[in-house]
C-alpha cells in the first residue's frame, strides 16, 4: 500500500487543498492521501483561527465522498505539539507494510531543516514537495510535483466570512455549512 501524508493547518480546508491532494495522489501513484490536520503547530506561534476539533471535522466533511482522500484525527488526538515524526512514527506502526510518502507545500519544505528529527523523517517517508503549476520548483533538494494552480488561501477565505461574504466555490459546500452553523471565523 502507498500512502501520501498531507498535513497542515486546515484553518479551513479547501479547493486548493483538494485539489493539490488529488493531483498528489494520481501524480505519485498513491493508493490514498490522507489529510492530517494540525492540533498544536510547534513552529507556528499565533495558533490556530478555529479549534483542532472543528479543522478536523471540516477536513472529513471535505473528503466524504472522495475515494483516495481519508482525514486522519491522530495529531488533533494526540496531547501535546503535533510532530510529523511522530505522525509517520504511528503510521509505521499500524501500516508496517507500507510505503509513506510525505507531501510538503513550498513553504513547509522551507521551514523543513527547522522540524523535529527532519533525518527520522527522511527515514520512515519519501519526500516531496509539491508547488502551483506554473511557478518555479523550490529549491530544497527534494523531489518536486506541479499541482493545479488555485488561488485561494485560508486566510483569504477567513477574512470574507468575517466580512460577511460569500466563501462559496472556495470551500465545499459541506464545509461552508459548517463554518456558519459553528459560527467560525467572524
Amino acid at each position: 500500500m502507498r500512502i501520501g501524508v498531507f498535513g497542515g493547518s486546515f484553518d479551513p480546508v479547501h479547493h486548493g487543498h483538494l485539489l493539490a491532494a488529488r493531483a498528489l495522489r494520481e501524480v505519485l501513484g498513491l493508493d490514498e492521501i490522507r489529510l492530517i490536520p494540525a492540533g498544536t503547530q510547534p513552529l507556528k506561534g499565533g495558533g490556530h483561527a478555529a479549534p483542532a476539533p472543528d479543522r478536523a471535522a471540516m477536513v472529513e466533511l471535505a473528503v466524504a465522498g472522495e475515494p483516495g482522500l481519508v482525514a486522519d484525527r491522530r495529531e488533533v488526538e494526540r496531547a501535546g505539539p503535533s510532530y510529523t515524526s511522530d505522525t509517520l512514527r504511528e503510521l509505521h506502526r499500524q501500516y508496517p507494510d507500507a510505503a509513506l510518502t510525505l507531501c510538503l507545500g513550498s513553504d513547509a519544505a522551507r521551514e523543513f531543516p527547522r522540524w523535529k528529527d527532519p533525518e527520522g523523517i527522511r527515514a520512515l517517508a519519501r519526500v516531496v514537495v509539491f508547488h502551483r503549476a506554473g511557478e518555479p520548483a523550490p529549491a530544497s533538494g527534494m523531489p518536486t510535483v506541479e499541482v493545479p494552480l488555485a488561488e485561494i488561501s485560508a486566510t483569504q477565505i477567513r477574512a470574507r466570512v468575517r466580512a460577511g461574504q460569500s466563501i462559496r466555490y472556495l470551500v465545499p459546500d459541506a464545509v461552508a455549512g459548517y463554518i456558519a452553523t459553528h459560527r467560525l471565523y467572524q
